[in-house]
């Protein structure tokens, strides 16, 4: 299994998917990286010299923010909303959707399991 930037990639995969397991590379980004290396994308990772995997790295590290440094970074983004007190930072501290969707539906990824209260006793005397 070739390392890069201390991550183990996919051998048996070509080298412009296995790309995309390092955190912050996704599959446009695989490509532009391949280009400036001068690699073909459909080369099997494991038949890479250490010429051309060097040459990736060097790209990466030069260029790219990625694995750790990205999610720190996110993570102090994060935490400077946090800090300030704006809108976003709120919804982040409580644990709700950020980015406007609906609350009264759906959003159970965010908040979680429901927690079910107990309806109110009488509610068809109402209707009456």
């Amino acid at each position: 299994m070739p390392r890069i930037l201390g991550v183990d990639i996919p051998a048996e995969k070509p080298i412009g998917v296995s790309l995309r397991y390092l955190y912050g590379i996704g599959p446009a980004t695989a490509r532009t990286i391949l280009k400036h290396a001068e690699v073909n994308p459909q080369v099997r990772a494991k038949s890479l010299s250490e010429d051309e995997l060097s040459r990736i790295a060097a790209i990466i590290d030069r260029e790219y923010t990625v694995e750790g440094q990205l999610r720190r970074q996110i993570q102090q983004n994060i935490a400077r909303l946090r800090d300030i007190g704006c809108y976003r930072g709120t919804r982040h501290r409580r644990g709700l959707p950020v980015r406007g969707q609906r609350t009264r539906t759906n959003a159970r990824t965010r908040k979680g399991p429901r927690k079910t209260v107990a309806g109110k006793k009488g509610v068809k005397e109402l209707r009456r």
